[in-house]
């Protein structure tokens, strides 16, 4: 098992992800695309992310929003494996 990130080790995480916010032993962010076929499209390609890293995202679709939720359920909070995703899915985004 993952241990759980530190108070000081969260925030500077956060810090290498500005679009991501501390929520309730989570971290969030939410996506928005013009169509909701790009939205669809996104999600697609980040099922392939989160299998490969065999780490998976809640994920909410409301028409042209997508919203993420990043868990180490185990653990009970964030984890590195929560941090790593991040990264992966803001470099998919940009």
């Amino acid at each position: 098992m993952t241990d759980l990130l530190e108070a000081a080790d969260l925030t500077a995480a956060l810090k290498k992800c500005p679009e991501w916010e501390y929520e309730k032993n989570a971290i969030t962010r939410t996506v928005e695309f013009e169509e909701f076929t790009e939205a669809i499209d996104f999600v697609n390609d980040l099922a392939e992310i989160a299998e490969e890293a065999q780490h998976h995202p809640d994920i909410t679709i409301r028409h042209t929003k997508v919203t993420l939720k990043l868990t180490t359920h185990d653990a009970g909070g964030v984890t590195n494996l929560d941090v790593e995703l991040a990264q992966r899915v803001d470099n998919l985004v940009d």
